[in-house]
């Protein structure tokens, strides 16, 4: 079952932390998986059947 839950997780692309589900709104279907260090942030929307991802860049 370890096995299972390591290749249903998803990743962060830049640190490779687990994303997490904070911020989902669960009686809309809207998900929204970010990463514990704001790297990277993944959305899906039921209205577009489909994922936007979000990068998030350095302040300089």
């Amino acid at each position: 079952m370890a096995l299972l839950d390591k290749l249903t997780q998803e990743k962060c692309p830049i640190c490779s932390e687990t994303l997490t589900t904070d911020k989902s709104n669960s009686l809309l279907s809207h998900i929204v998986k970010s990463c514990p260090n704001e790297h990277y942030e993944k959305e899906f929307i039921p209205a577009l059947e489909g994922y936007i991802e979000h990068y998030m860049v350095p302040k300089k």
